[in-house]
């Protein structure tokens, strides 16, 4: 027995300590080089890393499904909201609230409701170009005006619609006369109610009422006397037809004092539509057409008593082409192109500096304006003034290239500044170039009551070199008719004798609407904005017009030309 147990014994030594009975197994490294040191463990604990492990593992997963908690808290605000959109879009179409759809809208809507949608009988869709760009416009001031039949008129009815379902929304459409008004009004009959079902046309206060609450008034201003009548009244939205058809800006300007709004989200507009060839052309010109290029918004900063703010405008052009239900046939657009040259390029072209008084009519921007481009250095440069201080000064930099065509590149047109200001400020806009030579008004050659030096003697005498313009008796008839010369085309070459650069805004602005004397047809009005025609003229006289412009053949007739008669020369 005490054998057996001796032998049970060493087979249990041997089965922990060696794969044979009775056998001693080495220990088993943990690494698997011999010679590799091991790691110490000491103040590790197993249990430790396990749980900070877990603790690790935990924090992932709940981060996991918080995101996917986020993910679907998005994805039901966006079902929501998308839900929404399209029950109120629907609603639309079931003629139970307003009518009106935005390209948003559809986008907004199921695939297969869109396709439902295109099904509809739509009452109006704007035109794509000038019309859509109106109607979208975010500016607070938006002049939207050009060649007739454009679409301009139905673009303005369709405008104070845009906020129509708010409750505090009140809307003014104005014209000149009360006739005029009421084909706005007939065609507003046909097409309100269909967009705002429920809304209805009190006669008696030219009003249109909606389910919301808002309101559409129709009303006419001939005069300020007219306008008058709304003040005090609060708008959200003035639209003025026609806005050219008045002489002045002062019904403008005293309807934009009753633009306010009382509920913020409700932004304010004024809209005006036109045409020129009005008696109002050259302000409405001055106020949309000109600061800017057409389809561009601009800023007109305005001093108020708690700083420096400014108002958002933009003038959109409008053109017979861009209507395609008048363009469906060519009667309109043959009648317009019809009509008389200055009558032709208001009507069908659309163009602001077409004028019936004008004294310049044969200009062009299409082709006397250029962009602007480096002008050679072997050209003959030269400047020209006609100087002030509280009317604007106006310099204009002329060069002359090899066929004596004038190239006008470059202008100031400044006020306020004192001669020796002024002449320096010349001198660095013109710093690098050679000045062949400069031509000042005359006057300022004049002395002052005193016994200092003149205007001219106080730039000359900072570098600023001028010589004085023409003054001799007929000078200013003389100087106009080198201007017409300068600005025909070439019969040969068809390139006119002149051209100006587009940055030479001032220029081409007051040029075209310059008008003619009433009591002298051969000179321009003295009273109009003549500065930079003044320097211009100045700067034709110093460089006459030369035999070489005109055509081979009056050369040729007046080269064999022979007299009949040697004694009278006929």
């Amino acid at each position: 027995m005490a054998a057996q147990k001796d032998r049970k014994a060493d087979n249990d030594n041997g089965a922990k300590e060696g794969s044979e009975p009775g056998v001693v197994a080495p220990p088993k490294s943990k690494s698997p080089s011999v010679g590799r040191p091991r790691k110490s463990t000491k103040g590790k604990s197993p249990a430790l890393s396990i749980k900070t492990k877990a603790k690790r593992s935990v924090k992932r997963n709940l981060k996991v499904k918080k995101d996917n908690v986020e993910k679907a808290r998005d994805k039901l605000e966006s079902a929501k909201k998308s839900y929404t959109g399209a029950k109120e879009n629907i609603a639309k179409f079931d003629n139970s609230e307003s009518n009106i759809v935005t390209p948003d809208d559809i986008n907004r809507l199921p695939p297969s409701v869109q396709e439902y949608v295109k099904d509809q009988d739509v009452i109006f869709v704007p035109n794509d170009g000038p019309q859509t760009d109106f109607l979208a416009a975010g500016e607070r001031e938006v002049f939207y005006g050009g060649a007739r039949g454009g679409g301009k008129s139905y673009a303005m009815l369709v405008d104070p619609l845009r906020y129509c379902h708010k409750p505090m929304h009140r809307a003014l459409l104005i014209r000149r006369t009360m006739p005029e008004l009421r084909d706005m009004i007939n065609h507003s009959l046909k097409l309100y109610s269909k967009a705002f079902p429920g809304a209805k046309w009190r006669e008696q206060e030219k009003e249109w009422r909606f389910p919301s609450g808002a309101r559409v008034e129709f009303g006419y201003a001939e005069s300020l006397g007219d306008a008058l009548r709304y003040q005090g009244q609060s708008y959200t939205w003035i639209g003025i037809d026609e806005l050219p058809q008045y002489p002045s800006p002062e019904v403008y300007n005293f309807l934009r004092s009753s633009l306010r709004s009382v509920d913020p989200e409700i932004p304010v507009y004024l809209r005006a539509t036109g045409n020129p060839g009005n008696i109002g052309s050259h302000w409405v010109k001055e106020m949309f057409v000109d600061p800017e290029d057409p389809g561009e918004p601009f800023e007109v900063s305005i001093e108020t008593p708690v700083g420096v703010k400014s108002i958002s405008r933009r003038f959109i052009p409008a053109k017979l082409q861009d209507n395609p239900y008048l363009m469906q046939t060519d009667d309109y657009l043959i009648m317009l192109a019809s009509l008389p040259e200055i009558q032709r390029r208001q009507f069908l072209e659309g163009d602001w500096n077409a004028f019936d008084s004008a004294a310049f009519p044969e200009f062009n921007k299409n082709v006397h304006v250029v962009a602007p481009f480096e002008i050679p250095n072997t050209w003959v440069r030269f400047r020209t003034c006609d100087w002030g201080y509280s009317s604007p000064a106006c310099v204009l930099w002329i060069a002359v290239d090899y066929d004596d065509t004038l190239w006008v590149y470059r202008e100031l047109y400044v006020t306020r500044l004192t001669a020796d200001d002024f002449a320096n400020t010349v001198l660095s806009m013109e710093e690098g170039e050679y000045i062949s030579y400069g031509v000042l008004d005359s006057s300022t050659w004049a002395k002052r009551g005193d016994i200092g030096p003149s205007i001219a003697e106080s730039m000359i005498r900072e570098g600023c070199k001028w010589r004085p313009s023409d003054r001799s008796p007929k000078s200013r008839v003389s100087g106009k008719l080198e201007i017409h010369k300068r600005l025909s085309v070439n019969s040969e070459t068809n390139v006119p004798g002149m051209k100006v650069f587009s940055s030479c805004r001032n220029l081409i602005r007051t040029l075209p609407a310059l008008p003619l004397d009433d009591r002298n047809p051969e000179d321009v009005d003295t009273k109009a904005e003549d500065h930079a025609y003044d320097a211009l003229r100045y700067g034709c006289m110093s460089r006459p017009i030369g035999p070489s412009y005109y055509s081979d053949i009056s050369r040729n007739v007046r080269q064999v030309f022979v007299p009949g008669n040697e004694t009278f020369g006929y």
